[in-house]
């Protein structure tokens, strides 16, 4: 199976660096020099790391076949994607898988569907489809996303009062005496 690990941002300088939208949880051991990525569109690659750093949380990259800025600049938006086999990691998922479930809260109410997966820099933000129409924008932590059940085609959700419309205090026991 091919997963997304990166998505290539803006070009950065004149020697055909960019930046990355990082889709991986494992930055340090996916992108690393020599390392190569078939892309999306296939057309755009594969593409080899030249040159790998951060800058503060970001990270800037060279691929060998990007030799200049507008190489870069035409590059933008190109997925880099690497085979994957779901049964080496524990607990992990993967956009495809979360897209469409249900959302529930732990009685089993609805709350909506999952449309997207946001990576963010702290963490992912799971975007919620609420029965009302409202998007609301629920972070992919433990406390809020106590139970992902990919067999049974849904997330529990248990998110503090104020990330759901239509939502009161009292429901959520965020009630202050």
């Amino acid at each position: 199976m091919n997963v997304t690990v990166a998505r290539i941002g803006r070009a950065h300088g004149l020697k055909g660096d960019v930046t990355l939208d990082v889709r991986t949880d494992i930055p340090h051991e996916r992108f690393v020099v020599g390392a190569r990525f078939d892309t999306i569109p296939a057309t755009a690659g594969p593409l080899t790391l030249a040159r790998v750093r951060t800058q503060g949380s970001s990270w800037v990259v060279g691929f060998e076949e990007l030799r200049d800025r507008t190489a870069a600049e035409g590059a933008r938006g190109v997925e880099l994607v690497i085979e994957a086999n779901p049964e080496e990691e524990d607990d992990a998922w993967y956009v495809h898988d979360l897209v469409g479930l249900r959302a529930e809260r732990p009685d089993g109410s609805l709350i909506g569907t999952v449309t997207q997966v946001l990576a963010m820099p702290a963490h992912d933000v799971l975007e919620v489809l609420q029965e009302d129409g409202h998007r609301a924008l629920i972070p992919f932590v433990e406390p809020f996303v106590p139970e992902v059940d990919i067999d049974n085609s849904r997330v529990v959700l248990t998110p503090p009062y104020g990330l759901l419309s239509g939502e009161t205090p009292e429901a959520t026991g965020e009630t202050h005496a």
